[in-house]
């Protein structure tokens, strides 16, 4: 007995040294621990939610007084109260090495983690358990965001919403923690990661080809949750909720009472445990976020939080409630779809109304949430035919990307909702270049004529697009065209020039001037293959031009790059033969899905295809983007070629493997 008694008081001192230890080190290393937890968190949080929870993780990462749970293990006479001396003096981006740090980081991925599971029994479009837990801090009348980054940043962050938690905790504690792959398993597997292999293989794939300037971006101000922005919630929300107050406090007594009922029969038949039950003050219709119709115009965030409520029924609250209760608990008459990669769970927080009024024989309300995402939902006004409601996601929309929603489509076409911002639109025909634009007729709500749809199937003979022009108040000059993809949000269409002699490369750029037209007037229809899968934005990158054999005439060659708003990419290498109309559809060479090729994290690509010459003989031509210096053929026809472009003759159905040296060193194969 005596023997015991002191390592009982030893193992006491230690407890609470230990904690002592991990308390210094969770404030000392407070910025790069919030980061970790942002970056790991879900995206589909939203960002003001993000932000707070991030620091919400952190700051629960310590046990509560009087738990049972044991802080970090140390031998009681150590007394330091942080990492070594120096550990990050010398670089701020090198890793605490003190034990205390590494048993909070661990509790911080675990808390993160635990936001994106769900037990077997939770309601599937309810948010995790953890998600749903208050927790301090809390922020009133302010809605906090991280400084936007530029368009690399976006990329990265959709990417990363593109991955489960355990994918983005090994991203980040490779990038940001600089561990190994062993020791990113072995800390994914503390935190209770049923495959953490399989979420480090993932992770690698991450940020391709340029792991530097990827952890870069990840330690800019884009993920950075202690530094944000900030702006108001909405204003006549707020003053709304003070008259009320007084109200609210009168009923404080009679809500203690009914909370000792509510308790007494917590199990009893009458409890409402639906989603609809639960989200009640989420779903009130007096509690929509409104925004005053001049705030596009003094803000620097262009994007759907900027749009005023419009249409003749934005008061109608009948209306409003079925909606918001259809979107919490949708019965089986209401038709749900969702545009790939967006969650069809219930609002998180009371959302933003942009639009309620009768569009085409049908109540149409489009709302916008804090989760970055738009939803339609309609109801016939006449006639026996169910609801429906869509979702599509709205991550980082931005002048143009969030400058149009469908508000109502039927077989011969779709109209659409339009920023606030848009002063002018038109529409064109993408296979038409040298055709002006025809106005495009818009009512005093914002909601356009109805545009024709590009043909689905079938004869290609047509596609149609709306070009939009910004109020000069935000942007001069500034002209773009939006596609029907047959989703809620309409698909920016860009363009990136052939490369220029001596010059650096370039960047997309809007897709109407002369070049852009004729190039998109070759490839629009391979658009087709892209309907329904989520599609942001598609770039055509001219990334060679070539003469060809026996006349001189020249090519072009095509990137055609679709980004989606859940990230992932699809890649189409299209080249441009010498053709008699300027719509004559370019061939394409090679399909490639989940790629980076032809985009800031694939700026390299060589493709090649067999060409018939007038003579009636065949060649094999591969091109490649301004960092090739040279192409070399092997396989049944070899032949070799300095610089980006190469024609070898070979015979119709030839094998031939195509591989290119790039200026920076290294080589590159061909795209199929």
């Amino acid at each position: 007995m005596p023997i015991h008694q002191p390592q009982q008081r030893t193992d006491v001192q230690s407890d609470r040294t230990g904690v002592q230890q991990a308390e210094a080190a969770l404030v000392e290393h407070y910025p790069r621990l919030v980061r970790l937890a942002y970056v790991v968190l879900p995206p589909g949080l939203g960002r003001h939610r993000r932000v707070l929870t991030a620091h919400a993780v952190v700051q629960r990462a310590l046990p509560a007084a009087g738990s049972k749970a044991s802080g970090p293990r140390v031998p009681a006479q150590s007394r330091r109260t942080g990492p070594p001396a120096g550990s990050e003096g010398a670089s701020a981006d090198r890793v605490p090495a003190h034990p205390a740090y590494g048993w909070v980081r661990l509790r911080v991925l675990r808390a993160a983690l635990a936001h994106e599971r769900r037990p077997r029994w939770w309601p599937g479009r309810l948010p995790a358990p953890a998600a749903l837990r208050p927790a301090l801090p809390v922020v009133w009348g302010l809605r906090l965001f991280p400084r936007a980054g530029g368009v690399d940043e976006l990329a990265l962050d959709r990417a990363l919403s593109a991955v489960d938690g355990p994918v983005r905790a090994a991203f980040a504690l490779q990038l940001l923690e600089g561990l190994d792959e062993s020791g990113v398993r072995e800390l994914l597997a503390g935190a209770a990661v049923a495959n953490a292999a399989d979420a480090v293989r993932r992770a690698a794939r991450l940020g391709r080809p340029d792991r530097a300037e990827a952890q870069a971006m990840l330690r800019s101000g884009e993920f950075d949750p202690c530094t944000v922005q900030t702006r108001p919630s909405d204003l006549l929300r707020r003053r709304h909720r003070v008259r009320a107050a007084a109200v609210a406090a009168a009923l404080c007594v009679v809500a203690g009472g009914l909370a000792v009922a509510v308790e007494q029969g917590a199990n009893g038949p009458g409890e409402d445990r639906s989603p609809a039950g639960v989200l009640a003050p989420v779903l009130d219709p007096a509690e929509l976020m409104r925004t005053a119709a001049e705030r596009w115009a003094d803000t620097s965030r262009v994007d759907f939080t900027a749009w005023p409520a419009r249409g003749g029924r934005t008061e109608d609250d009948a209306l409003l409630g079925r909606a918001l209760r259809a979107w919490a608990e949708p019965p089986e008459s209401v038709r749900v779809s969702t545009t790939p990669g967006t969650a069809a769970v219930p609002p998180a927080e009371p959302p933003q109304l942009l639009f309620a009024d009768e569009v085409d024989g049908a109540a149409v309300v489009l709302f916008h949430d804090s989760a970055d995402r738009v939803v339609r939902y309609a109801e016939p006004l006449s006639g026996a035919g169910g609801a429906a409601l869509d979702f599509a996601r709205t991550d980082d929309a931005d002048v143009t990307t969030g400058a149009a929603v469908v508000v109502s489509r039927t077989a011969e076409g779709a109209r659409f909702l339009l920023a606030p911002w848009i002063a002018e639109s038109t529409t064109r025909d993408l296979l038409a270049p040298d055709t002006p634009g025809r106005p495009l007729e818009v009512g005093p709500d914002g909601v356009t004529a109805e545009v024709p749809r590009p043909a689905a199937g079938g004869a290609c003979d047509a596609w149609p697009v709306i070009q939009l022009r910004s109020s000069e108040r935000i942007v001069e000059k500034h002209a773009f065209l939006l596609t029907d993809l047959g989703e809620l949000a309409p698909t920016h269409l860009t363009y990136m020039p052939k490369p220029g002699r001596g010059t650096p490369a370039r960047q997309p750029r809007e897709a109407t001037g002369p070049d852009a037209l004729l190039a998109w007037a070759r490839t629009a229809c391979s658009l087709r293959t892209l309907a329904g899968s989520g599609v942001r934005s598609v770039n055509n990158w001219a990334f060679a031009e070539q003469k060809l054999p026996e006349g001189g005439t020249s090519a072009d060659w095509v990137c055609t790059r679709a980004d989606t708003w859940r990230g992932p990419g699809r890649v189409l290498v299209q080249f441009l033969a010498p053709a008699a109309s300027p719509a004559d559809p370019a061939t394409v060479v090679a399909d490639r899905d989940d790629t980076a090729l032809c985009s800031k994290f694939g700026q390299h690509v060589l493709a090649g295809t067999h060409w018939r010459a007038d003579s009636g003989r065949w060649y094999v031509l591969g091109a490649g983007s301004r960092a090739v210096t040279g192409i070399r053929a092997t396989g049944e026809v070899r032949g070799a070629a300095g610089g980006p472009t190469l024609a070898v003759r070979a015979p119709r159905d030839a094998d031939v493997e195509l591989t290119a040296s790039l200026r920076e060193g290294g080589t590159l194969t061909a795209v199929h």
